[in-house]
């Protein structure tokens, strides 16, 4: 096996460097991964912008990358359920499997799970990574390795369908139309949504949403609350049922939380300031759910089963390409803004993936 580790390591605030690492040594219930595609997630951005992303505070070097998929060069002792040459996608966060939340099924909120790329915990924008064997799904051989990587923002979207209940012939308001935004409105419509809308204050993600085949809204500068309610309810045909809200803007909460119909949800996905102005006795009079999302649980399979059936086109989203040389790169034009989804693919794109999927 080469030695080549390059790894992508942030060192302090706005230090993202290459440099090479050890290959992990694994445990018999885990796998030695070849990486192949990293996408880059907001957080990510946070981390190597400010330092921190929400609570999590960076305090020692961090080894970068969570959205991610790759080819298994080494299997423990003890997994049964791959074998060397599977493509595979990882869920990034792995519980401790013990505890209240882990046996009751909600392992997203154990207290000590270890999630990729959040510290104190590395992730997996390298050449080698080590990762355990039941939090690695094998990929079919029509699912590229762009779409396994983009399971990961695809299962927070189906959380946060899920959480809100969506269910066939209902209404859904998801508001802001990042990567996250998007995916939730295709989860919410291949859950069964009748009618979707995705509002925004920017008319380029609209346009691209339309081109995804989603209603969509642009939320006017300056236009009064009562008037943007309003007008959800008339471009929806009626009060929706579920919002979400993916952008953490207190604009954007307050609409789901002033727009859902009364005893409806509002799923709130994005991570704003710590502390906003809520309409809090609108949504109480009326009984509106206010529920929290964090990252996902039990959702990979459903990710990639709407993937591999083709309920879910995840492809348009990846509108830019970097080598694991350009990550720095890939990481300013992420900053910038730029495009949809970010991918840095660790080894030559296209090189596990099924001919029908390789670039012109």
């Amino acid at each position: 096996m080469a030695q080549d580790n390059l790894t992508a390591m942030l060192y302090k605030q706005k230090d993202l460097k290459l440099v090479q690492t050890p290959i992990p040594e694994i445990r018999d219930d885990e796998v030695l991964l070849r990486m192949d595609c990293v996408g880059i997630c907001g957080s990510d951005v946070h981390y190597w912008q400010s330092g921190a992303c929400g609570h999590f505070l960076l305090k020692e070097p961090m080894i970068m990358g969570h959205e991610a998929s790759g080819v298994v060069a080494k299997i423990g002792a003890k997994v049964k359920n791959l074998r060397v040459g599977d493509r595979v996608a990882i869920e990034p966060g792995v519980p401790c499997r013990s505890c209240e939340f882990c046996r009751t099924g909600r392992y997203n909120l154990c207290p000590d799970i270890v999630f990729c790329a959040t510290p104190p915990h590395h992730g997996n924008l390298a050449r080698y990574y080590k990762h355990a064997a039941d939090f690695c799904y094998k990929l079919p051989d029509h699912v590229s390795m762009e779409e396994g990587a983009l399971l990961e923002p695809l299962s927070v979207g189906v959380h946060a369908a899920r959480r809100g209940g969506v269910s066939a012939g209902q209404a859904v308001l998801v508001a802001g139309a990042g990567p996250v935004g998007l995916l939730a409105a295709l989860a919410a419509r291949a859950q069964g949504a009748s009618s979707v809308l995705l509002a925004d204050i920017k008319q380029s993600r609209l346009d691209f949403a339309q081109k995804m085949g989603l209603e969509t809204l642009l939320m006017r500068e300056g236009e009064e609350e009562a008037s943007l309610v309003q007008r959800v309810h008339a471009a929806l045909g009626t009060h929706p049922d579920v919002s979400i809200d993916a952008s953490g803007a207190n604009a954007a909460v307050r609409l789901c939380m002033l727009a859902t119909k009364s005893g409806g949800v509002a799923v709130m996905v994005g991570m704003g300031r710590p502390e906003q102005s809520l309409p809090l006795a609108a949504a109480v009079a009326r009984e509106v759910d206010v529920r929290g999302v964090f990252r996902y649980v039990n959702e990979y399979p459903i990710a990639l089963g709407m993937v591999a059936s083709g309920q879910v086109n995840v492809k348009p989203l990846v509108t830019h390409h970097f080598s694991l040389e350009q990550t720095v790169e890939a990481y300013e034009t992420t900053l910038r803004g730029e495009g949809i989804k970010v991918m840095i693919h660790v080894q030559p794109r296209d090189a596990n993936n099924p001919v029908k999927f390789q670039a012109n």
